[in-house]
């Protein structure tokens, strides 16, 4: 089953934020755009590559009204020891959310029950909780921010003009296509 277009369950987390522990809820969520960022645990070997490639891209995300929380089933404390002990991780500015009760893992389809870690899963929710993008890596594969960034771009434009869209490898500023007849196929 696609979870493209569910809305996201309520859910309670602890995140490590800003040098504090903050619980976390859907209510935080709505009314503003969000990226879930599901990795596998913390010190590991693309999982920080991945968090300082995000990073690098944070202040145009939160330029677009767009949070970024990554998520992994280790524990909250685990998340600060590892800010504490990594230079390319303290840089992080953004949540580390603690999954480590698997609920957000199990409701968006991202539980490896064979390593009993996330999966790599990129999630674009909308102001609304609506999921609207979401893609999951093999383990050893690592992701892309700027490509991350471009897909919300192209969502925040379809969800404030749904009479047009995007068109492949779309960049912010460039010519979408209107949803006409004429338009069909061209």
């Amino acid at each position: 089953m696609s979870l493209l277009n569910k809305e996201i369950d309520d859910f309670e987390g602890i995140a490590y934020h800003q040098n504090q522990f903050k619980k976390i809820t859907k209510k935080d969520l709505l009314g503003k755009w969000n990226l879930f960022f599901f990795y596998p645990a913390d010190f590991t070997f693309v999982c920080p590559t991945e968090l300082e490639d995000l990073q690098e891209k944070y202040q145009e995300f939160k330029e677009v009204n767009c949070e970024i929380y990554a998520i992994s089933t280790d524990t909250h404390f685990v998340h600060k020891m590892w800010h504490d002990m990594s230079d390319s991780i303290s840089k992080i500015e953004y949540p580390m959310l603690s999954d480590c009760k698997h609920q957000l893992v199990y409701d968006f389809d991202v539980f490896d029950e064979e390593e009993g870690l996330a999966q790599r899963g990129s999630f674009i929710i909308d102001p609304d909780g609506i999921i609207v993008v979401y893609e999951v890596n093999s383990s050893g594969v690592g992701r892309n921010a700027d490509e991350l960034l471009r897909r919300l771009h192209a969502c925040q434009f379809v969800y404030e003009h749904g009479d047009n869209v995007c068109p492949a490898k779309w960049k912010l500023g460039e010519k979408t296509i209107q949803t006409t007849i004429e338009n069909i196929g061209k």
